[in-house]
C-alpha cells in the first residue's frame, strides 16, 4: 500500500489500471466498507460496474448503518454516527456521490452546507437530579496523576500496549474525572477496553480535545445514516451497473496458500436454504467483510423485551465466516476472531428509539437542551449523559436534527437513548435494561428528564412508542488485542483478496468510525 503525505493526490485522476477490463470483483457484505470498496472500484479503479457483485445475506443493504421504520414495531435506530471535518477518505468519496434529494449536487455538498449554516454544539453535556444541568462546564477535572498518565499513554508505543486494558494504564482517580465521563459516553469505551485503541483515539483526535466537552468538533448528516449515506451510495453504484444480490449468506472463502502466494479460489454460500459456490480465478478480486458489530442484534418493542435466548458467545454469521477463513491460515495471518467475540458480557450495550409528539414531554426536552427539536436544527448537539445513572444503566440520550426520517411526521420527535450497562437496575425502573420492554426503558428516560413520578408510567404507555435493541457485540472491536488479532486489509502474499471494515487492520485510523470503514475499502481497492 502506498501512503501519501499530502492531500493533492485526492484531487488527481488515476490512470486506468492495466487489464482492469478483464477483472471482476465479489464483495461480501453491503455495509459502509463494502459499498465504499465498490465505489472506489468504479471511480478510481475504473472497473466496469457489471463486473462488480455485492453479496448480502439480508434483504436490505447498509450493515450497521441503519435506520428503518418497521411495520407494527416503530422507528428503530440501533446507533448513530458522529463525524468530523478530518474524515479525508469519507469526504473524498462522497464528493462524487450524487445527492438523492437535490439534483446537481453531491452528498458532500449537502453535508457541508448543512453543517456550515447549522454548526453543532451542545448546551447541556450532562444532567443530574432529574433534568438539572450537571454543570460540567467544559471542564476536564483531571488531577495531576490522570493528566500525566494520559500523556504517557499518548507516547507509549503500540507494541507495549498489546492485550492491555486501559484500567492497567490509568490511575483510579481518572474514573471520577469529567474527561472520562465525556470520553466513555461519546466513544463507548469501558474500563476494560483496549489501551492500544485508546492511544489511537488520543492521537487521532488530539486536535479535537478542546471540542470534546461540548461536541463542537462533530458534524452530523441530515437524516439517519441509512437514508443519508447508504441509499445515495447504492443508487450511485446501481447507476453504474453494479449488482447487489440479497439473500446471499456467505459461509466461507476458500484460500489457497502456495508457498506464501495466497489466492481466493472459491466463495461458499447459502441462498434460499440451498448451498452454492462461486469458483474464482486470480483476475477475480474478493473483498471480505470479516466480523460485524451488530451481529445477533435482538429487538424489543413497546410491550416486549428483546429475546436474548439465541445469543451465544462467539456465535453469529459474521463470526462464523471469519472463523472459517481464519482456520485456513498457516501463521494466524487472517486474524483471531475469538479475541473479539468470546465475551458478550464485556462487549454489549443497548439502545432505544423513543417516538413522541407530546407537548409536555417536548417542553421537558427544551428545558434541558435549550432548543426546540421541531425547528429542524441541531437540538442536543450530541448526547446528554445522565450523571445520576453512572452506577446504574449509565444512560445517555440525544436528539439529532428532526425529522430523522424523510417520512417522519413533522410534529413527531425521535429520541435516541443508549446505556453502557445493561445488567444493573435503573434508578427508577428496578430492572436490568436488557430485561425491559420499550415502555419500561421510556419510563427510566422520562424520570431522568424530570417528569413527575406520579405521571411517568402513564406518559410512557400512552404518549410514547419505544423500540429497543440489545447488541451483544457492539463494542467487540474495543477488546484488548494484539496487532495481529485483526488481519491486515491485504494480508502479506494475498494476490486477489482483502478484508474490509471494523475488524480489518489499518494503522492509520480508529475503529468505530465511518472513516475507518471507508478507509479500509479505499486501501483494499488501491492495493489490489
Amino acid at each position: 500500500m502506498y501512503y501519501s503525505s499530502g492531500n493533492y493526490e485526492a484531487f488527481a485522476r488515476p490512470k486506468k489500471p492495466v487489464d482492469v477490463d478483464k477483472k471482476s470483483a465479489y464483495i461480501v457484505g453491503s455495509g459502509l466498507a463494502a459499498l465504499s470498496a465498490a465505489c472506489f472500484l468504479v471511480r478510481d479503479g475504473q472497473m466496469k460496474g457489471k463486473n462488480i457483485h455485492i453479496l448480502e445475506k439480508d434483504q436490505i443493504p447498509g450493515g450497521a448503518c441503519d435506520g428503518y421504520l418497521y411495520d407494527g414495531l416503530g422507528y428503530v435506530m440501533r446507533g448513530g454516527r458522529e463525524m468530523d471535518n478530518h474524515f479525508e477518505c469519507m469526504w473524498d468519496m462522497f464528493r462524487d456521490v450524487p445527492s438523492i434529494e437535490t439534483p446537481g449536487v453531491s452528498v458532500l455538498d449537502e453535508y457541508y452546507w448543512l453543517n456550515k449554516h447549522d454548526p453543532n454544539y451542545s448546551l447541556c453535556r450532562a444532567s443530574e437530579k432529574c433534568g438539572q444541568d450537571a454543570h460540567t462546564d467544559k471542564k476536564f477535572t483531571l488531577d495531576k496523576d490522570s493528566a500525566l498518565a494520559l500523556s504517557k499513554l499518548f507516547m507509549t508505543p503500540e507494541k507495549d500496549l498489546e492485550d492491555k486494558k486501559i484500567s492497567e494504564i490509568l490511575p483510579d482517580s481518572f474514573w471520577d474525572t469529567n474527561f472520562w465521563l465525556y470520553w466513555q459516553t461519546m466513544f463507548a469505551f469501558q474500563r476494560w477496553s483496549s489501551a492500544l485503541e485508546m492511544k489511537r483515539y488520543l492521537c487521532r483526535y488530539c486536535h479535537h480535545i478542546d471540542g470534546l466537552p461540548d461536541f463542537s468538533a462533530l458534524r452530523f448528516t441530515k437524516y439517519n445514516q441509512y437514508e443519508s449515506m447508504i441509499l445515495p451510495l447504492v443508487k450511485y453504484l446501481e447507476s453504474h451497473g453494479v449488482s447487489v444480490e440479497y439473500g446471499m449468506d456467505v459461509k466461507n472463502v476458500v484460500i489457497k496458500d502456495d508457498n506464501g502466494k495466497k489466492s481466493a479460489t472459491q466463495i461458499v454460500y447459502e441462498k434460499d436454504g440451498k448451498p452454492g459456490t462461486i469458483d474464482l480465478i486470480e483476475d477475480d478480486l474478493v473483498f471480505i467483510t470479516n466480523g460485524c458489530c451488530t451481529d445477533t442484534s435482538c429487538y424489543g418493542d413497546q410491550n416486549t423485551a428483546p429475546d436474548l435466548s439465541r445469543i451465544k458467545n462467539g456465535a453469529g454469521e459474521s463470526w462464523d465466516l471469519w472463523k472459517n477463513i481464519a482456520a485456513q491460515a498457516k501463521n494466524g495471518e487472517y486474524g483471531n476472531p475469538d479475541k473479539f467475540c468470546d465475551d458478550f458480557e464485556a462487549t454489549n450495550w443497548m439502545s432505544a428509539t423513543v417516538e413522541t409528539s407530546d407537548e409536555e414531554i417536548i417542553q421537558k426536552i427544551i428545558s434541558i437542551c435549550k432548543r426546540d427539536p421541531r425547528e429542524g436544527k441541531v437540538t442536543t448537539g450530541g448526547i446528554v449523559t445522565v450523571k445520576d445513572s453512572t452506577d446504574n444503566w449509565y444512560l445517555s440520550w440525544t436528539i439529532n436534527r428532526q425529522p430523522q426520517f424523510k417520512a417522519q411526521d413533522k410534529n413527531t420527535v425521535l429520541i435516541w437513548v443508549y446505556a453502557l450497562t445493561t445488567n444493573k437496575e435503573g434508578n427508577y425502573v428496578k430492572k436490568a435494561m436488557r430485561d425491559c420492554t420499550g415502555e419500561e426503558v421510556c419510563r427510566e428516560w422520562l424520570y431522568h428528564i424530570g417528569v413527575p413520578t406520579d405521571q411517568i408510567d402513564g406518559w410512557a404507555k400512552n404518549r410514547c412508542n419505544t423500540t429497543t435493541c440489545f447488541m451483544p457485540y457492539i463494542n467487540a472491536f474495543f477488546q484488548p488485542r494484539k496487532e495481529s488479532d485483526r488481519p491486515l486489509v491485504v494480508p502479506e502474499g494475498a494476490v486477489n483478496f482483502a478484508f474490509l471494515g471494523q475488524f480489518a487492520e489499518t494503522p492509520r485510523d480508529t475503529i468505530f468510525t465511518t472513516e475507518y470503514s471507508i478507509r479500509t475499502g479505499m486501501e483494499a481497492v488501491y492495493t489490489l
